[in-house]
This record gives C-alpha cells, sequence and structure tokens, in this order.
C-alpha cells in the first residue's frame, strides 16, 4: 500500500468514527502520519476534557484506523 492509500485509508477511519465524537460536541484531526506506520491526530472540543479520550483514542479510533490500515502500529493524540 502506498502512503497515499495509506492517507486514504486513514481518512476513511477518521470519517467512520467523527460522527460518534461530534454527537458528544467532540471531533478528531488527522495531523501527520510517520513512516507510513505512525498516526498523529488531534482530538478536539469536548474530547480535549473528556475523562475517557485516551481509551476512546485505543477502543475506537486506533481500532477503526487499523481496520482500514492494518500497518498502522500506533496513534498518537496530539495537543
Amino acid at each position: 500500500m502506498t502512503s497515499e492509500e495509506i492517507k486514504t485509508n486513514v481518512e476513511k477511519a477518521l470519517d467512520e468514527i467523527r460522527p460518534f465524537l461530534q454527537s458528544d460536541g467532540g471531533d478528531i484531526t488527522l495531523i501527520s502520519i510517520d513512516n507510513d506506520n505512525s498516526v498523529k491526530v488531534r482530538l478536539e472540543g469536548n474530547c480535549i476534557a473528556c475523562s475517557v479520550n485516551q481509551m476512546t483514542l485505543k477502543s475506537g479510533v486506533e481500532m477503526t484506523i487499523k481496520k482500514y490500515a492494518p500497518q498502522i502500529e500506533e496513534v498518537i493524540n496530539v495537543s
């Protein structure tokens, strides 16, 4: 899978997750994809102060991204 295909698949994953985050007043933005295996995102809105945002990041965001782009090894939230 090319870098462009990885980016497209990560964007598709974020599009799948976004409605759930927005329903709680939050959102997510793709910051970068490093070495085709590490994704940096920014949780926004209510997601910033949410007490379960790390669980959301790992259980929801990372799992969905890996479904679309299995070579992704980690998802990191940058503030």
